[in-house]
């Protein structure tokens, strides 16, 4: 059963950039946002990662943690993180397990061929790990502003 807003957050624990682990139960009593995006280094997830960088402190400020995860390995989140100096957490979902608990693995379709991938979606977890907002099939521009003014009214 894909997350839903008022129910209990999936488990979340996968290895990050930099040799880090992130679990979302490590973050209870804090506000999280995780974003899941399709690849590291391509026009949208990488518009996607800086506008939430940019948007860092903010975030940092309000004492949310923000995560990207995409099925991409910990050494290409790494160079991804580098290459634009990104200051968010990514998490590798090499298996694509968190994808699938999430409900963010899909049937997509591109120039009429169809194919599994992961969609662009965002949650917002509370303080007590429960989603208190979701955003699907999202479209970068705005974004990451969007769920800042989200967070402020938790």
């Amino acid at each position: 059963m894909p997350a839903t807003e008022g129910q209990p957050a999936p488990a979340l624990n996968l290895p990050a950039d930099s040799g880090g682990r992130v679990s979302l139960a490590a973050l209870r009593g804090k506000p999280a946002v995780i974003y899941f995006y399709p690849k590291d280094d391509t026009t949208g997830c990488t518009r996607e990662a800086q506008d939430f960088t940019a948007l860092a402190p903010d975030f940092a400020a309000l004492g949310a943690t923000v995560i990207g995860v995409s099925r991409d390995t910990v050494k290409k989140h790494d160079r991804f993180k580098a290459k634009y100096d990104l200051a968010v957490v990514l998490a590798s979902d090499e298996d694509g397990a968190a994808c699938e608990a999430w409900g963010v693995w899909v049937q997509k379709k591109l120039y009429g061929r169809e194919y599994m991938g992961i969609e662009r979606a965002t949650f917002l977890i509370d303080t007590e790990g429960r989603v208190a907002r979701v955003w699907r099939n999202v479209k970068v521009a705005d974004h990451a502003a969007a769920v800042l003014e989200a967070v402020k009214v938790l």
